[in-house]
């Protein structure tokens, strides 16, 4: 596990940080080619599943089956609407006013308040970014929003952190290429579909 920090500001000084702007807050949504691929995984995982259950007779009620569907992608779909605001301020995480607070709960942190920036490597072999404050609490920074990019580039300019090292989970081909192949199965999904709505169930 990679315990090191990325950076530390080297000292406290005005010239490790740049002076607050006078300029509109920078919002990054999440990745629209995310977005896409993941909401799009899940309906072709999920929509075959009533057709089949009623095709196959299965004791499970139908209703039942396509609301819990229904909710589930609503709360994938929850979870896509996260984004990042970055002012002179500092750096906040939000959600919409509709996500429950209970579900997903943004945070915010004063950039003053910034210790250092601390990778941990996830059980996948990636790594992911936490800002540590000065009380030792720990937020993890989103790495899969649109402008990754020039989220750090914010953050070392207003921090002094070097931010040189950090790259994202997972670059856009691998969600391009994740993206291609449920197209794929959507294709199959469509033959599921009209085998158990047109051609009946099969025999």
């Amino acid at each position: 596990m990679a315990e090191e920090s990325i950076a530390s500001p080297p000292n406290e000084t005005e010239a490790n940080r740049r002076e607050p702007e006078n300029h509109p807050a920078l919002v990054l949504p999440l990745s629209p080619l995310i977005k896409l691929t993941l909401m799009a995984l899940y309906l072709v995982l999920m929509l075959p599943l009533p057709v089949l259950a009623q095709a196959t007779a299965a004791p499970i009620p139908l209703t039942g089956l396509i609301l819990a569907i229904a909710l589930g992608g609503l709360i994938l779909y929850a979870t896509l609407t996260e984004q990042v605001q970055l002012d002179a301020e500092g750096i906040r995480v939000t959600y919409p006013d509709w996500v429950p607070r209970f579900f997903r709960r943004g945070w915010s942190l004063q950039w003053s308040e910034v210790r250092e920036l601390k990778p941990r490597s996830t059980g996948q072999g990636g790594l992911v970014y936490y800002l540590l404050s000065h009380s030792g609490q720990a937020y993890l920074l989103p790495v899969r929003v649109a402008g990754f990019a020039r989220m750090v580039r914010e953050i070392q300019a207003r921090t002094g952190i070097d931010t040189t090292l950090v790259r994202p989970l997972a670059q856009p081909w691998m969600y391009g290429l994740l993206l291609f192949f449920t197209l794929l199965m959507g294709l199959v999904d469509g033959w599921v579909l009209w085998t158990g709505l047109i051609a009946g169930p099969v025999s």
